[in-house]
């Protein structure tokens, strides 16, 4: 006989009811990432004129879109479906979210998994991949999941109970995995943080619904706690902790009122609150160097931003519309970062999410897509911000063409040669490109090489540039002399940038 959902856990959802807004903290400084110019690997760099910093900019709406029905639901007894973790991995589309099954004991909320094509399906059938533990902080109940991937591994936080009745005792797990179904607990199974206990309201839900983003070597947690010294009366209120280790064990950060601080637990007292809102989720959009957090208010899902110190509101909020009934999930890459689009990659972000739509007899249900674009970011001004060009083409000072692969850039002589080695070829060319580096040039005419097998690379200043095949060779008006095994590898290889 199906379970119903834990009754404190419906009480955080109602509050949703109520309108929440982002928070109006006094913004002072935008950081400006220092941007280098450079022709040669040799060259002198200087950096150029800094981008005005962004200040509640108005964005463009466009393109609305919504699923014709329910997109991701749990087969069976599956009483209730939300909080949906949302990946772009590879090319598929990836969806972890709240359920609950009897076929997954203990009796309890549950961690379903599908996956389809793209963001509004079809998915395959829903399975259960994470369930209560039957001890610790866990025992019963497992929801609210947000996934990242470092490296080959995945980390899917997680909020746990005991109990259906919470009595504050929700609190945020850890574990993770090489494929993203089958799970091992960190931190020997205990929690990572829990509630802070700074004002016990009503609302007894504690700590959890929480939201992870991977940012240069940083894993950034979002969280909801409802005895948070800054949370709204109700308990709606976001902070967020820091670390290096993805487990939280170490070198952990808070943000507080003068920014992030070294805690020497994280269970310190909660001072900031990004966002008053419960059931949050967030992404980086890398063009624009911003966070963008989801969260649900009257009008649908609102979409607050905030710069990478969180001082500054770089644009104004926008709003998909439709009916919510539980927190959102963004579309994310498996680092947390925006999709980027590749129309307008400096200019535009679109920003989809999945959500539950009903309210059924034992909880939110009916997990929905939704989405709009949101344009006039005016992005790639930063050398950061530039990075994600990462394989698109920009025209360079020489009147050749400069793929962007990571840090640095690729100039071609040849446009067909670039456009082999790229997603996309800008018009202009953005700001934050000039401060990138020089990896190498790519001549026309430059002289190739094969081995025996057929495998090509290009002579660039002596040093091998693999390539693969001849078309490349070809393209680039470049003769092709046959060398033997030995010869080829002897020459310097240059590093292989870009994937083919």
């Amino acid at each position: 006989m199906p379970l119903s959902r834990p009754p404190v856990a419906l009480l955080a959802a109602l509050t949703l009811l109520s309108a929440v807004t982002a928070c109006t903290n006094a913004a002072v400084g935008d950081p400006i990432g220092v941007a280098v110019e450079s022709q040669k690997p040799t060259s002198t760099k200087k950096a150029p004129p800094a981008a005005p910093p962004r200040n509640k900019i108005t964005l463009g709406v466009e393109n609305g879109r919504q699923s014709g029905g329910t997109v991701i639901a749990g087969a069976g007894d599956a009483p209730y479906n939300y909080a949906p973790a949302v990946m772009v991995d590879g090319d598929r589309v990836r969806a972890w979210w709240c359920s609950q099954l009897s076929a997954a004991p203990p009796g309890g909320d549950d961690i379903l998994y599908s996956e389809g094509p793209a963001v509004g399906g079809p998915f395959s059938t829903a399975v259960p991949v994470f369930s209560g533990s039957g001890g610790s902080f866990d025992a019963m109940h497992t929801c609210d999941p947000s996934l990242i991937k470092i490296g080959d591994t995945y980390f899917m936080y997680y909020t746990g109970a005991a109990r259906d009745n919470h009595a504050n005792g929700s609190s945020v797990g850890v574990a993770s995995s090489k494929d993203g179904v089958s799970w091992t607990r960190e931190n020997g199974g205990q929690a990572l943080l829990g509630p802070a206990g700074d004002n016990i309201r009503e609302n007894t839900y504690g700590a959890g619904q929480q939201s992870a983003v991977y940012l240069d070597g940083w894993v950034y947690l979002m969280f909801t706690d409802t005895t948070g010294l800054a949370s709204h009366q109700n308990g709606a209120g976001q902070y967020v902790l820091r670390s290096q280790d993805p487990t939280f064990t170490k070198g952990v950060e808070a943000l507080g009122t003068q920014g992030f601080k070294p805690v020497t637990s994280n269970n310190s007292p909660r001072t900031r609150s990004v966002v008053e809102a419960f059931s949050a989720d967030w992404m980086w959009i890398e063009a624009a160097g911003s966070f963008a957090i989801a969260h649900e208010t009257d009008a649908g899902t609102t979409i607050t931003f905030w710069n990478r110190d969180f001082t500054r509101h770089p644009f104004e909020s926008v709003v998909i519309p439709g009916p919510w009934k539980e927190g959102p999930g963004l579309l994310r890459t498996p680092q947390g970062h925006a999709v980027v689009d590749p129309r307008d990659p400096c200019g535009r972000v679109a920003i989809d999410v999945l959500r539950g739509t009903v309210e059924g007899p034992a909880g939110p249900t009916n997990i929905a897509h939704f989405g709009i674009d949101a344009v006039g970011l005016k992005g790639c001004a930063t050398t950061s911000e530039a990075k994600a060009l990462n394989g698109f083409a920009v025209p360079s000072p020489e009147r050749t063409l400069d793929v962007v692969v990571g840090g640095s850039v690729m100039r071609f002589e040849r446009r067909s040669v670039a456009e082999r080695f790229s997603r996309g070829v800008l018009g202009s060319r953005p700001q934050g490109v000039d401060g990138l580096e020089l990896a190498f040039t790519v001549p026309a005419g430059a002289p190739a090489v094969s081995r025996p097998d057929g495998q090509v690379g290009l002579l660039l200043d002596g040093r091998l540039w693999v390539v693969g095949s001849p078309e490349v060779a070809t393209l680039n008006s470049s003769t092709i002399t046959q060398v033997s095994a030995e010869k080829w590898a002897e020459y310097e290889r240059l590093p292989d940038l870009v994937r083919r």
